[in-house]
């Protein structure tokens, strides 16, 4: 009997390592009728998604320019260091959801010609589409996001636009918008290239919604304060200026924040760094304390 136990352990073990595991899918795909094309999207589910009947939070991770949903599987290593995290507790069972914001135009934003709506086909579409297909908690306090670079400065916007979405938000070596007016002409020629001549009203109107700056300047606090806020950026980041002007202006108008500046520069080597420390701030919102 004891023999017959030993073996029947020894064949069950792999299974029982084997559901310990999460799984990634990297080539979904939702169709977008605001953006006229079909989107590719990854995910990351959980351990025990498949064993289970719960629905659970979610955490919205985007990638930065150069990349694409396949970004945070492949050189984020998002299956390894989530499974990881929820192993050793430090981070609750949750969904990742990584959108592609590369293919045709480059980016988390509106166009100013209104010919590209990239973030209104984001909560409208993706987000709806995700959260129907998924067992995923749709109140506020279980949805999160976080993103590198490019996606860093998606993070804030649509944080910033939704603070009624998002329990917390993760910008890391965030582009955080233009700086100035000034800057924002240099941003739109690098979002539409091929056009050199923008309108006032365009400029401005780039200006408002997506200057991160400008937006914490004009937010009321309260609702500034409706979001765990968590900036990471390197000390050799050439993104530095950005994110340390976000961060006095954030302590001037005392909204609280976590502000990390370590060794390293823009690159994966830090992001990857990043990671478990995002996983764990966001499972803090996501737990009951």
């Amino acid at each position: 009997m004891k023999e017959k136990t030993i073996f029947l352990l020894l064949i069950l073990f792999p299974v029982i390592i084997f559901a310990q595991t999460g799984k990634v899918f990297d080539e979904l795909t939702v169709e977008s009728k605001i953006l006229k094309m079909e989107r590719k999207y990854a995910i990351y589910l959980p351990p025990d998604y498949e064993t289970s009947e719960r629905s659970y939070p979610v955490l919205y991770l985007l990638h930065g320019a150069g990349d694409d949903h396949t970004g945070w599987v492949q050189f984020g290593e998002v299956l390894h260091i989530t499974d990881k995290a929820i192993k050793n507790g430090s981070a609750t069972p949750m969904i990742i959801v990584m959108p592609d914001a590369d293919t045709k135009k480059r980016g988390y934003v509106n166009s100013v010609t209104e010919d590209w709506r990239y973030e209104d086909f984001f909560f409208d579409e993706l987000v709806t589409h995700v959260e129907k297909k998924y067992r995923i908690k749709s109140a506020k306090r279980y949805r999160a996001i976080a993103g590198l670079s490019m996606g860093g400065g998606g993070t804030f916007f649509y944080a910033l636009h939704k603070t009624d979405l998002f329990s917390s938000a993760c910008p890391l070596s965030a582009s955080c918008g233009p700086l100035s007016l000034e800057d924002t002409k240099n941003q739109l020629k690098w979002r539409n290239p091929g056009t050199e001549d923008f309108t006032a009203g365009q400029i401005e109107k780039f200006y408002d919604e997506y200057s991160v700056l400008n937006l914490i300047e004009k937010l009321p606090a309260e609702k500034l304060n409706s979001v765990r806020w968590f900036i990471d950026c390197g000390d050799d980041d050439f993104l530095f200026e950005g994110n340390s002007l976000v961060h006095i202006a954030m302590r001037k108008k005392n909204i609280a924040h976590e502000y990390r500046v370590r060794n390293g520069a823009h690159n994966w080597t830090y992001w990857r760094e990043s990671l478990p420390e995002v996983l764990k701030f966001v499972s803090d919102a996501f737990h009951q304390h």
